[in-house]
């Protein structure tokens, strides 16, 4: 009998429950994968919480990215053979430790990348992808800002736009995670628990300010993250970590500097086979060339995951952290 950590009605980490489910055989086009490190991210406390809505109703099983072996493949999956390390970012699901899903949501684990790696890293680092490579393609001279430096994506994103060639400012809530962002590419951070992070931004770029915002952390960041925006500057907000950005007025961006303001999401970004292929690929490959260093900072076993979950929204995680079965 597989297990699952499911909720039966949303709420706190108490409407947590380790469940036992079965787990039938794939059908075509399907592949049923045994977990061997599952992911932590923000978003699963969204669907806990219901912030954000189950995709299938109640009880649902929480978790969107995980790696694993497959154990048994479905009629038409020839791209694919039973014992290949995989990992995958949804459907929504995870946190069991073993299950079916469709095969062409799963990608390779290429050698050199560990399963706690590719597990840590499908949300986090596809999201530090399509962030810096395609909603604001970061270049060299650019002057970047992000919230939560420290944070699972903060730590990558820091990498990599730094080898982009920007200027990558990052806020953080304690000297400790402002030196682990410091650790990771970011040329200046920020300690908001300290410091006005507006005035910092304006005192770093003498005025100039940035040319994008990326913001994790909403509510609490905004509308501060705007007036940290050159003109035409482009705000990012796609996570919601203190609560969402409330409703604001469209002029507000034009009173701003005829500012630009997005709130996307991975799923969009990867929705076609074709783009989760080129955005996997594009992870990997900065893994594998050292680009972004994935450092797995906690683990938990998949029997605590409220404990983990009570970590993570107190913030007292760094980096990432999966949940072992």
């Amino acid at each position: 009998m597989a297990k699952a950590i499911r909720i039966h009605e949303c709420g706190g980490s108490d409407r947590m429950v380790f469940d036992d489910v079965e787990v039938g055989r794939p059908g075509s086009g399907e592949a049923r994968i045994r977990h061997t490190a599952i992911g932590l991210n923000f978003i699963d406390v969204y669907f806990r919480t219901g912030l954000y809505p189950s995709p299938s109703g109640l009880p649902l099983t929480l978790g969107n990215e995980a790696a694993g072996v497959v154990e048994e493949l479905g009629e038409g999956v020839d791209w694919l053979k039973v014992g290949d390390r995989v990992a995958y970012n949804g459907p929504i699901g995870s946190y069991c430790t073993e299950r079916v899903l469709p095969a062409d949501r799963l990608v390779l684990i290429p050698d050199g990348v560990s399963d706690e790696q590719a597990a840590a890293v499908m949300l986090k680092g596809m999201t530090a992808e399509y962030l810096l490579r395609r909603t604001y393609p970061v270049k060299k001279g650019d002057m970047v800002l992000n919230h939560a430096a420290a944070g699972g994506v903060g730590l990558i994103l820091g990498q990599w736009a730094n080898h982009l060639g920007a200027t990558v400012i990052g806020t953080a809530g304690s000297p400790e995670k402002v030196e682990l962002a410091k650790a990771h590419g970011y040329h200046h951070v920020i300690d908001y628990s300290k410091d006005d992070f507006v005035a910092e931004v304006a005192r770093i770029t003498e005025g100039r300010k940035c040319d994008v915002v990326y913001d994790a952390v909403g509510k609490d960041t905004f509308p501060a993250s705007l007036d940290c925006l050159k003109p035409r500057g482009m705000f990012v907000s796609f996570g919601n970590a203190s609560g969402p950005v409330p409703p604001f007025p469209m002029t507000l961006l034009s009173q701003k500097g005829s500012l630009f303001a997005t709130r996307p999401t991975l799923f969009s970004y990867i929705a076609t086979r074709e783009e989760l292929e080129e955005s996997a690929s594009a992870l990997f490959d900065a893994v594998a060339k050292g680009i972004v260093e994935i450092r797995v900072n906690q683990r938990y076993a998949l029997a605590d995951a409220a404990k983990a979950h009570d970590d993570l929204e107190g913030r007292r995680t760094t980096g990432a952290t999966v949940l072992i079965p």
